[in-house]
């Protein structure tokens, strides 16, 4: 399971990118738990293979980084 990850106003938020799976957290440890609990609920009455998932699907994160604005080009 694919997340991308970005911030925004001291707000940390993973979006899905093969799930339908949107949360969000203040730290990056609150950010973790929340993805697991997502996660967890989106499986919950589903059998993961019936998706294209194995029984156990790991979770795989990137992190969008924007430039600050006195960088040259």
């Amino acid at each position: 399971i694919q997340f991308s990850i970005s911030e925004e106003e001291g707000v940390y938020t993973a979006e899905g990118i093969n799930v339908p799976i949107v949360t969000n957290g203040k730290t990056f440890e609150k950010l973790k738990v929340n993805i697991q609990e997502a996660v967890e609920l989106f499986f919950e009455d589903e059998d993961p293979k019936s998706l294209g998932f194995g029984l156990s699907p790991s979770i795989f994160t990137s992190f969008e980084l924007s430039l600050s604005n006195g960088v040259k080009t």
